[in-house]
Formats: C-alpha cells, sequence, structure tokens
C-alpha cells in the first residue's frame, strides 16, 4: 500500500467512485473488500489508523460464541461458526484452531457443557476445527496446570479460532488495495456532500498528515465506523436520535505462566453473569473481557478500576496462583458499538451482537454492532445496498473466495508466522542490511526490519501505529513498548526524512496513549 498514490487517486475531481466508506476498522474493511470483489470502485476513508478502535482491542478470538447458543440466539452463532471456518480457511497465516477448556466442577456443568457443545461441533459441520469431549480432572490438570483442584472433576475440550486482531485488518486493507481499492489511514472525513434534492453524493476529506482537504464523488457512501457512528448519523440529519450504545470491555494482559499451558481457559459463568477467556497469545496470557456502559464514545478509551478488579477476582477463583495487579503486563479497553435497547433496563450481556443497516433519507448506509468473526459476511449484506441505493445491478459477491494477503498454509516459523508470505521479503531486508536484524526491544523477537516493512508497505505512520498494530508490543508489554518507543522513533524519522522535532512531537503522543494501557500498582 502507497499512502501518496492512494492520495493522489483523490485529486481527480472527475472521478465517481461506486462506494465510499467511512472507517477503516473491521465493518469498513469488510465493506471495501466484497465492494473489490464484485469490480466495484470503492475508496475507503480512516479518521487514524487502520483498527485504531475497537477492531485492535479484541479478545483475539475467531469463534461462533458459546455464550450466543447459551443465550438462543442460533442464527447469529450459525453464521459466525461459517464466516470462522471461512477465515481459518482464506487468513491462515493470522487466524488457527485454539483449544479451550471449561473447568468442570459439577455434575450438571458436566451434562450441560457437553451437550451444549456437541451442539457447537454439529452447527459448525463440515467447517467445524475439532471435536469437544470430556477429559479426565487428571488430564484437566496436565493441561492446565495452575487450574484451582478442589472439586474438580474434569474439563469440557473444544476449539474455536484465534487470530491476531490488528494484523488482519492490515492484511484485508493490503488484500483491497492490491485488487484496486483505493485505502486511506488519516483521511477524515469532514462533510458530506449532497445534490439539490438531499442526496448523498459525495465526501469533503482532510488528509490529516498533509493537512489538505478534498472533495470526492461516490454513488453509495457506507458509514462504517463502529461506535462513532452517531457523528456520522448526525451530520446526514442533525436531529437523528441517537443509536449506538458503547460497552466497553477490556483485557489484562499476564505472563504465559499464570495458565501453564497451550490450551485456553474458558470460565462460563461469573458472579455477574459473564463469560470470561484466559487465551494464551504471542507468548502472553490475554484475560477478559469486561461488559461496561459508556455514554461516550472514546477514541483511546480507558479501563475502569472496577474492571481491573473484576477481572483479577475471577481469575483469582480459578488459578492457584492468583494474578495481582503487579503482575499486569498491560490494560486494554474496547468500545463495542451495540444497537442502543429500546428498553433502558435492558443488560449489554443481553444486547444481539448481530449486525444491523440501515438507510437513510439521503442515502447514506450505516453498518452497525456486528464482531469481527461476521465481518466479511458484514460486509456482503452491506453492498448488497447498492441496487438498493443507486438502482444499477451489481455483481455477485465474490468475497467469500478471496484470500486474504500473506495466506500461506505454510507460514514461517516463530513470530514471522503472521506475515505470511511476505516474511521472507523481511529477511531479505536483514541480508541487505544486517544492521536491520537488530531487535526493538531484548524481550521480543521483532526486528527493525519489520519498522522499515510496516512504513513502506504497510502504511504505518507513526510510532503508535508501529508499536501498538503493526508490531503488538504496546498491547503485549506497555512498559517495554515505551522503552523501545525512543529507537523506533529515530529509525522511522531517518526512512521517511523527519527532523528531530518530528520525533520529539511522536514520542510525546505516544506516551501520553501508552500510559493508558500501564497498571497502576495500588
Amino acid at each position: 500500500m502507497n499512502r501518496t498514490e492512494n492520495l493522489n487517486q483523490l485529486a481527480d475531481k472527475e472521478k465517481v467512485w461506486d462506494i465510499a466508506v467511512i472507517g477503516g476498522g473491521s465493518s469498513g474493511l469488510g465493506v471495501a473488500l466484497d465492494a473489490i470483489s464484485r469490480g466495484l470502485s470503492v475508496v475507503l476513508l480512516e479518521k487514524a489508523d487502520f483498527a485504531k478502535g475497537t477492531s485492535s482491542r479484541s479478545t483475539k478470538l475467531v469463534h461462533g460464541g458459546v455464550r450466543y447458543l447459551a443465550q438462543g440466539d442460533v442464527a447469529l452463532v450459525w453464521e459466525a461458526l461459517r464466516e470462522r471456518g471461512r477465515l481459518l480457511k482464506n487468513a491462515s497465516h493470522l487466524a488457527h484452531d485454539q483449544p479451550f477448556i471449561i473447568p468442570i466442577y459439577t455434575l450438571y456443568d458436566r451434562l450441560q457443557y457437553t451437550v451444549g457443545l456437541k451442539t457447537y461441533d454439529w452447527m459448525a459441520g463440515r467447517l467445524r476445527i475439532g471435536k469437544s469431549k470430556f477429559i479426565s480432572r487428571e488430564e484437566t490438570i496436565k493441561r492446565l496446570p495452575t487450574i484451582k483442584q478442589e472439586g474438580l472433576q474434569g474439563g469440557v475440550v473444544y476449539h474455536d479460532g484465534q487470530f491476531d486482531d490488528a494484523r488482519l485488518a492490515v492484511a484485508i486493507a493490503q488484500t483491497a488495495d492490491d485488487a484496486g481499492a483505493c485505502i486511506l489511514n488519516y483521511a477524515k472525513v469532514s462533510g458530506l456532500i449532497k445534490d439539490e434534492n438531499g442526496k448523498l453524493t459525495g465526501l469533503k476529506v482532510r488528509d490529516e498528515i498533509g493537512k489538505k482537504s478534498y472533495s470526492i464523488q461516490a454513488k453509495m457512501v457506507v458509514n462504517a465506523t463502529g461506535v462513532f457512528a452517531d457523528k456520522i448519523l448526525q451530520m446526514d440529519q442533525p436531529d437523528s436520535p441517537k443509536m449506538i450504545q458503547p460497552s466497553q470491555g477490556i483485557h489484562l494482559v499476564l505472563d504465559l505462566e499464570f495458565l501453564g499451558g497451550k490450551d485456553a481457559l474458558m470460565i462460563p459463568k461469573t458472579r455477574d453473569g459473564r463469560v470470561l477467556f484466559a487465551v494464551p497469545w504471542h507468548n502472553r496470557l490475554v484475560v477478559g473481557t469486561t461488559d461496561t456502559l459508556r455514554e461516550k464514545a472514546k477514541l483511546e478509551p480507558e479501563a475502569l478500576q472496577e474492571e481491573i478488579d473484576f477481572i483479577l477476582e475471577t481469575a483469582a477463583g480459578y488459578l492457584t496462583k492468583a494474578p495481582t495487579r503487579v503482575d499486569v503486563k498491560a490494560v486494554f479497553a474496547g468500545l463495542r458499538p451495540l444497537a442502543r435497547p429500546k428498553d433502558e433496563g435492558a443488560k449489554t450481556k443481553e444486547i444481539s451482537r448481530s449486525h444491523k443497516i440501515i438507510q437513510s433519507d439521503s442515502g447514506l448506509v450505516t453498518l452497525t454492532g456486528g464482531k469481527w468473526t461476521t465481518f466479511r459476511q458484514m460486509g456482503e449484506d452491506t453492498v448488497d445496498y447498492f441496487e438498493k441505493v443507486t438502482g444499477i445491478e451489481h455483481p455477485k459477491s465474490e468475497s467469500e473466495r478471496m484470500f486474504i494477503n500473506g495466506n500461506t498454509n505454510k507460514p514461517h516459523e516463530g513470530h514471522w508466522a503472521i506475515y505470511g508470505t511476505h516474511a521472507h521479503q523481511i529477511k531479505i531486508l536483514i541480508d541487505k542490511n544486517p544492521e536491520l536484524g537488530e531487535k526493538i526491544h531484548p524481550s521480543f523477537p521483532n526486528t527493525k526490519a519489520e519498522i522499515i516493512w510496516a512504513l513502506r508497505r504497510e502504511m504505518a505512520v507513526k510510532v503508535e501505529d508501529v508499536l501498538s498494530r503493526r508490531i503488538r508490543i504496546l498491547i503485549l508489554d506497555a512498559q517495554a513498548a515505551i522503552d523501545a518507543a525512543p529507537a523506533v522513533a529515530k529509525l522511522m524519522a531517518s526512512e521517511m526524512g523527519k527532523d528531530q522535532d518530528w520525533i520529539d512531537s511522536e514520542l510525546e503522543d505516544f506516551n501520553k496513549v501508552a500510559s493508558k494501557y500501564l497498571i497502576k500498582s495500588s
């Protein structure tokens, strides 16, 4: 992806795009991918970086949703299981099978979860990735050495998918870009353009890096801005009622030793009736999540102290070594764009995670809700509105057959796996300049060459783009990211031709963000 080349496409005032997508998270990228699969011209505009918000702060699961099955949302689970199978096939370098174990302490739980997960297996059909089964107490302890053993009768093993969310976002952006889409980060939509009949005909866009403004024409405009969807809706119709209810979910990152194995732990019922996961990810343990109503949508939400306490207390009830605040390497928070319930008393865990598409009088198409697993289906359903909005017949979707950039069944070993087929190209950079083989931080395997690759091929612009979403150090260990930032900024400045003022400004911005990922010890 080349940001300068893509920006130049916006300068063509005569060009009329078939679809303009606002938002570069999972939803917007799914729309762009599906549109380009049909041969439609598409431009995607993201005001910050790809997956800067919610889409880089997930539980890292590609899943059907065991708890949605328990809630009776069978249609959502069916759809998600189908999409899970497709994603594990189309992005096999970024998504893979992850075994989970539910510890069993009562006969009723054994019966309930064994039957429920057999149903889960059956629903996945030929796209199933592993059989669920009951395992003995001894095997449960062997696979989860730190699990509390008092009263333990055994465990139920089931399989779901695990992935790297921000890396997948970048790979989807590259896939759409390679196929002819114009994909841009740091391109903020500042206004909507309408004709004399009030119909949407285009957008006003500002390049947040070069500080230049553009006007573009489009036959259809999609609002895929997640928790910020209301802002675009009110830009379209100032009196639009709020339709988004942000719900915050946080995760704590610990050393892997707190779980002790390669299997993930699923706690099916916490004290407030939710589910908690402890998932091995990039040699750390991600533990979450919460479900807390928030009134205001923020690009950089912060974990509440009670959320942190809730996760630590719940984990302590199942692990022999109880984690404390001192053990937390990083904490990150994301906001789910839930549909605002008509019933004010509705609990967030009861609100459906199904996506919703609405078309306003101006022709603006808004996509809300959904989850990472179903991003492609959400995109297909949204692009299906093209004919309704424009009156132009559109080709059938082909996105379910599109391999995601870098896809390979034989990824390189270790941390190189996430780059898929591109890993060898990064290694060539090191062969040409051995200095680029140096580590960014002694506790992580990532090299300087990956920074150069992120700048040249992945549209990284800021230090945070690199350390948070191209290389996941900020998510995995906030202090390590802060320590690595000066060297990263210096290398970026050298590659981009920036001066010391740029370095100082970037480090100030990054440290401000990174401090929110640190946890106070008391």
